[in-house]
C-alpha cells in the first residue's frame, strides 16, 4: 500500500537525521512501526525512519521531511510524495563516499552515519563545529541499499570537485525567519514552480523582492535557501563588483547576468548590497555618470523580465532609503520584506541551528541564552556559538604547552563558556548606540521598594507579558519619567529594571545628541528610536532628558525646538515603538516641554524622593555589608544623623570613612576597621562640602 502526502519543512532539530514525521494513522495504514523504514518517492526514491508527528500537527494529510531527504527524493516543500513501507535494511559492510571539500575524520564520519538509511546517490550533510558542514554523496554501498551503517562499516573516501555551496542550505538551516520565508516563497517559489497557474489567472508573476534589514539577519541565506529548495539556478551579484572603470563595461556586466539568467531559467538572480549600484540619481553629482547609467540599465533589465520567463530578482540592502525610487515601485521590486533582528523565540531557533553539532553540557539552557541576547542577529548568534566552543577549548587546555588535557571525544561546551562568549560578542544591529544588559539588580538598591513596584508594573510586566496586556485590551505605557534630586538612584533604578526584565538597555546621555550641524541632532534621535525598535523588547533610557526636551519658545534655540518636535513625533503613534519603553530621568521636570508629559508620551511621571530614615538605614546597611566596621558603629544612629542625604551621598560617606580608616592604619592594613569616629569625621566633611544636604 502507498499514500500520497504533502511535504512540509522539518524543524532544525530534525535536520540531517534521516527522519520522516507522519500521522500515526498513516503509519498504521502503511504498516510501519515507530523507527521503521519508509520509501519516500518524488522524482527518485529515498528512505527515512518513521516517527509520529506532534499531536498539534496531526490530521493535516502531510509529512515533515528535512532538506537532505527532500533533496534525495527530488521533492520540494509543498509538493507531494508517495510513501510506502520499505523492507528492513541490511547492515552496510562498506560505504564509498564522495567528499566535496575537506573530508572529516573517518571515525567521526562513522559515528555520524550510524543508523542513517543510505542508498547509492544519496547526498549526506554532516554538521561540523563552527557552523560548517561536510557535503558528502554516497557513491556505492555494499550490499546495495538501502543499508544501515554501524561501527563495523568500512568507509572509503574519494575526493570530488567542490559542490555548489547553495545546495547545502535548506529551510531548516534558517532559524527565526519562518514568517519572512513564507512571504519570500509566495513571490519566488510559486511563479517558478507553477507558472501555468499565473497564466490561467491572467496575471503577471512578480519580478522582484527587496530584502531590507540590518547586516547579519539572514538576507543572503534566505536567497540561497529559496534557490536550493525551488531547484533553480542561482546567480549571485555583489553590487560593488559590477562597477567598472571602463565606459559601458558596468552595463555590459549587468546585461550578461540577466542573459545568463534567461538561458538557464528557472533562475534566481540575487543582487547583494544593491544600494552600491542603484543609489538615488538626483543625489549623484555630475562626476557620477557611471552610477547613473547603471541605475538606468537595471531599470531597463527589470522591465524586460516580463518576456523572459522564469526569472526572479532578489536584492538585499540595509540602506533602503538610499535606493533610487524608480526601483521600488510595483513591476520592478514588487514586494519589500523587512528582516528585523530576531525576537527571543527566533534567537532560540537560531541557537538550536548553530549548536546542533556541538556536544552541549547538561547545564546549557538555550532558552536562557536566547533571553539574555536581545539585539543579536543570526550572525551574532553564530559567532556566539563559535566563541563558546573556543572558550571550551581554552578551558580544556588547548593553549597550554602540553595540549588538550582531556580526550577530544569528551569535550563539551558548558554554560560558563557561553557566558564568556557573551562578553566578547556585541549585537551587530546596535553597534552604533550604547547597548548593555546591566549587571544591577533590585537587591543592589535599598530603600526603593515603592519605586520598584511602580516600575515593574509599568515597564517590566508589559515587556515580559505583552499577551496579557493585549488580552485585557490595555496599551502598555510608552514612557516613564523619573524625577528627583541628584543622587537619588534614578539611573540605578533604570539599570535594575532592564536587568530584571531581561531586555536590552540603550543608555543615551541627552547632551550627546546635540551637534552644530542643522538637522543632524534630529536625525540622531530618529536613528536611536529605529535601533531601539530593532532591539525590542528594549528600554531606551534618556539621562538628563531635559537637556534635549526643554520648553519650546524658552529661548534655548531653534535646534532644541526641533529636537522637542522630533521627540514628540517618535513617541506618538506615527512612529509607535512596539516593545520599546522610553525611560527618562531629570532633576528639572519644570524645564521640560509640557507636551511630553501628557499621557501617551510619558504616561507615568514618578518622583524619586530623598530617602527617609528607614530608607537611609537600608542604604547604609547595603554599603556597610562590604566594609569592616568596628563594633562602635551604630548604623541606626547614623541614619538619623544623615537627614537630607541622597543614596549617592550615603555611598560617598561610607567611601570617605573607609579612606580615613586606611590613612589612620596604613601600617597594618589587614587589621583595618572603620570606627564611629571615622564615620563622624566623614559626615562632618560631607556637611561642610555640601551644606544643602543638612536635615
Amino acid at each position: 500500500m502507498s499514500l500520497r502526502r504533502a511535504v512540509a519543512a522539518a524543524p532544525p532539530a530534525d535536520a540531517n537525521r534521516g527522519i520522516l514525521r507522519l500521522d500515526p494513522a498513516d503509519m498504521a495504514a502503511l504498516g510501519v512501526a515507530v523507527g521503521g523504514l519508509v520509501a519516500v518517492t518524488g522524482t527518485r526514491t529515498a528512505h527515512a525512519r518513521a516517527l509520529p508527528l506532534p499531536p498539534a500537527e496531526r490530521g493535516q494529510a502531510r509529512v515533515v521531511l528535512d532538506g537532505a531527504t527532500r533533496a534525495n527524493a527530488g521533492i520540494a516543500v509543498g509538493g507531494e510524495v508517495a510513501l510506502a513501507a520499505a523492507p528492513a535494511p541490511v547492515r552496510a559492510r562498506r560505504l564509498t563516499l564522495s567528499v566535496a571539500g575537506t573530508a572529516p575524520a573517518v571515525p567521526a564520519l562513522r559515528r555520524a552515519l550510524t543508523g542513517l538509511p543510505l542508498s547509492a546517490g544519496d547526498a549526506v550533510r554532516l554538521p561540523l563545529l563552527g557552523g560548517r558542514e561536510a557535503a558528502l554523496r554516497v557513491a556505492a554501498t555494499d550490499p546495495e541499499g538501502p543499508v544501515l551503517p554501524d561501527e563495523a562499516t568500512q568507509i572509503a573516501l574519494e575526493q570530488a570537485g567542490r559542490a555548489a555551496e547553495r545546495d547545502a542550505i535548506r529551510y531548516e538551516d534558517i532559524g527565526g525567519l519562518s514568517r519572512v520565508l513564507d512571504r519570500v516563497r509566495e513571490v519566488v517559489e510559486l511563479p517558478l514552480r507553477h507558472p501555468e497557474a499565473f497564466a490561467a489567472l491572467g496575471i503577471t508573476p512578480p519580478k522582484g523582492v527587496l530584502l531590507v534589514g540590518p547586516p547579519g539577519t539572514g538576507k543572503t541565506l534566505i536567497a540561497r535557501a529559496v534557490a536550493a529548495e525551488a531547484n533553480a539556478h542561482f546567480i549571485l551579484v555583489n553590487g560593488p563588483e559590477i562597477v567598472d572603470r571602463y565606459y559601458g563595461a558596468s552595463e555590459q556586466q549587468l546585461r550578461a547576468v540577466f542573459e545568463e539568467a534567461r538561458k538557464r531559467a528557472p533562475t534566481i538572480v540575487f543582487i547583494d548590497e544593491i544600494d552600491a549600484i542603484a543609489p538615488k540619481r538626483d543625489a549623484l553629482s555630475g562626476e557620477k555618470q557611471v552610477e547613473r547609467r547603471i541605475v538606468a540599465q537595471l531599470l531597463t533589465l527589470m522591465d524586460g523580465l516580463a518576456g523572459r520567463g522564469e526569472v526572479v530578482v532578489l536584492a538585499a540592502t540595509n540602506l533602503p532609503d538610499s535606493l533610487d525610487p524608480a526601483l521600488r515601485r510595483p513591476g520592478r521590486f514588487d514586494r519589500e520584506i523587512r528582516i528585523d533582528p530576531p525576537d527571543r523565540q527566533g534567537r532560540r531557533e537560531i541557537l538550536a541551528v548553530h549548536s546542533r553539532a556541538m556536544p552541549l553540557a547538561p547545564d546549557v539552557d538555550l532558552d536562557a541564552i536566547a533571553e539574555a541576547t536581545p539585539g543579536m542577529v543570526g550572525a551574532d548568534l553564530a559567532a556566539l556559538c563559535r566563541e563558546a566552543a573556543m572558550a571550551a577549548l581554552a578551558r580544556a587546555g588547548a593553549l597550554s604547552p602540553g595540549g588538550l588535557a582531556v580526550p577530544v571525544e569528551t569535550l563539551s561546551v558548558a554554560a560558563p563558556d557561553f557566558a564568556a562568549a557573551r562578553a566578547s560578542v556585541t549585537p551587530s544591529a546596535l553597534r552604533e548606540v550604547f547597548v548593555e544588559i546591566p549587571d544591577v539588580r533590585w537587591s543592589d538598591i535599598a530603600g526603593a521598594e515603592a519605586l520598584r513596584v511602580e516600575l515593574r508594573r509599568a515597564v517590566e510586566w508589559p515587556l515580559r507579558n505583552p499577551a496579557m496586556f493585549a488580552r485585557l485590551g490595555l496599551r502598555p505605557p510608552r514612557g516613564v519619567l523619573l524625577h528627583g534630586a541628584p543622587g537619588t538612584g534614578k539611573t540605578l533604578a533604570a539599570k535594575a529594571l532592564a536587568t530584571e526584565a531581561g531586555t536590552g538597555f540603550i543608555a543615551i546621555r541627552g547632551p550627546e545628541l546635540l551637534t552644530q550641524w542643522q538637522g543632524a541632532s534630529e536625525r540622531a534621535l530618529r536613528d536611536i528610536f529605529a535601533r531601539a525598535r530593532q532591539a525590542a523588547p528594549c528600554i531606551l533610557f534618556f539621562d538628563e532628558v531635559d537637556a534635549i526636551a526643554p520648553r519650546r519658545g524658552s529661548g534655548d534655540g531653534a535646534t532644541l525646538d526641533r529636537m522637542v518636535a522630533q521627540f514628540l513625533t517618535e513617541m506618538d503613534g506615527v512612529a509607535d515603538p512596539p516593545g520599546v519603553v522610553v525611560l527618562g530621568a531629570t532633576n528639572r521636570p519644570d524645564r521640560m516641554d509640557p507636551a511630553l508629559l501628557r499621557p501617551g508620551r510619558f504616561d507615568l511621571v514618578l518622583e524619586v524622593p530623598l530617602p527617609d530614615a528607614a530608607a537611609r538605614r537600608a542604604i547604609l546597611r547595603l554599603h556597610a555589608a562590604k566594609l569592616p566596621l568596628a563594633p562602635d558603629v551604630d548604623l541606626d544612629a547614623l541614619a538619623g544623623a544623615t537627614g537630607g542625604m541622597a543614596g549617592a551621598d550615603l555611598a560617598g560617606l561610607c567611601r570617605a570613612a573607609a579612606l580615613r580608616a586606611l590613612g589612620r592604619a596604613e601600617a597594618v592594613p589587614d587589621t583595618i576597621t572603620i570606627t564611629a569616629a571615622d564615620m563622624a569625621a566623614a559626615l562632618a566633611a560631607a556637611r561642610e562640602m555640601r551644606p544643602w544636604t543638612a536635615a
